[in-house]
């Protein structure tokens, strides 16, 4: 399961989230601003409140938008 941890009115969440969606990945958005648990989860595997965090395993991630790092995450490569 591909999570998407993310803010409201964040434009590079946007720019992951399209760019997801571009290449076919399903994935579950958790807002950190409106879920206590997406923010604990965000928290407990990075360490910090940045967004957006992408994550398909719930123990490596990728930080903001970076398409090879993402690609590589997700076997898109």
């Amino acid at each position: 399961m591909v999570k998407v941890y993310s803010i409201s009115n964040c434009p590079w969440c946007d720019k992951v989230k399209k760019y997801l969606k571009s290449r076919q990945v399903e994935f579950e958005e958790c807002n950190i601003e409106t879920s206590e648990e997406a923010l604990k989860e965000c928290q407990k595997l990075t360490n910090d409140e940045a967004v957006p965090v992408t994550t398909a395993d719930g123990k490596e991630y990728v930080l903001g938008f970076d398409k090879a790092k993402l690609d590589e995450l997700l076997g898109l490569a």
